[in-house]
């Protein structure tokens, strides 16, 4: 397969960017493959194109086993890909250009809740003082105030994520990468952090790259749906959210937010087919 440029392959760069239309990711004629111990290569992307604009919330759906996880990861330059590459556009060279939020929370056990929040502003060399104080503001935004001193081993499964949630918008980041980052919460808890994260990034304007099974999550959320094909993953169709912007809770409830979710699934009902037809 011929690479999306004449860089070479799998390049990722980073790069002040005064290109077309304000994207802050572009992803182009990505490929990832890898190779199981004792097997034939798997692909898991293939000719992926995409492009994420500045403020922009795009979420990815998908059947299981598409590639969506791996493509954040390569977006977050924790894997590398086969051909292809990745341009992040930087804007704030005195902020992190990305955070990751993942789902099994990746925080430290051995570490307090504040110092798991103030381990990035730590890492940068922020300031002592007003570390604390950016540190006790997310706390507090997401209801974690008085836990300061706790460990995560006595936190609940959701106080736990909301940690992960603080620690990446302390460090005020240009791009949130946030793989199923509520997929393990019950469903209250899960509304309630999606209403949560909906306020801080339309407050704060981030762009966010968002990875999800969850088909109403995705359109509560989302500015645009990027829909991916079964293995190798591709980018079958990107679908713009017509609900305007700040969104209620009650959306859920509105005909055409029911229609869209209903449209979504049947054009991902194949796709989701044929993982388990090839499952069985």
């Amino acid at each position: 397969m011929k690479a999306a440029s004449d860089s070479p392959p799998g390049q990722l760069d980073l790069h002040p960017g005064h290109e077309r239309a304000e994207a802050k990711i572009r992803v182009e004629g990505l490929e990832y493959r890898y190779r199981p111990r004792g097997r034939d290569d798997v692909v898991a992307l293939h000719d992926v194109d995409l492009e994420v604009r500045r403020g922009e919330f795009v979420s990815v759906v998908g059947p299981s086993g598409c590639g969506k996880s791996t493509l954040l990861r390569v977006i977050a330059g924790l894997q590398k890909p086969t051909e292809g590459r990745v341009r992040l556009r930087r804007e704030e060279p005195a902020s992190p250009l990305v955070a990751p939020v993942f789902q099994e929370y990746s925080i430290f056990p051995w570490r307090t809740v504040e110092a798991n929040v103030r381990l990035g502003l730590d890492a940068a060399g922020i300031d002592r003082r007003e570390a604390t104080r950016r540190v006790h503001r997310w706390l507090d935004r997401v209801g974690l105030s008085g836990y300061e001193k706790a460990y995560p081993g006595n936190l609940s499964g959701g106080m736990k994520q909301r940690v992960a949630l603080a620690r990446a918008f302390v460090v005020e980041p240009e791009i949130l990468l946030m793989d199923e980052p509520f997929a393990a919460l019950d469903a209250q808890l899960r509304k309630v952090l999606q209403e949560e994260l909906l306020a801080i990034v339309r407050e704060h304007q981030h762009t966010v790259f968002f990875v999800t099974h969850n088909l109403d999550e995705a359109l509560l959320l989302s500015d645009r749906i990027a829909l991916m094909s079964a293995r190798p993953g591709r980018i079958r169709e990107l679908i713009d959210v017509p609900f305007g912007h700040p969104r209620q809770p009650e959306l859920r409830q509105d005909p055409e937010f029911v229609r869209m979710e209903e449209v979504l699934w049947s054009k991902l009902r194949g796709e989701v087919q044929q993982v388990a037809g090839g499952a069985s």
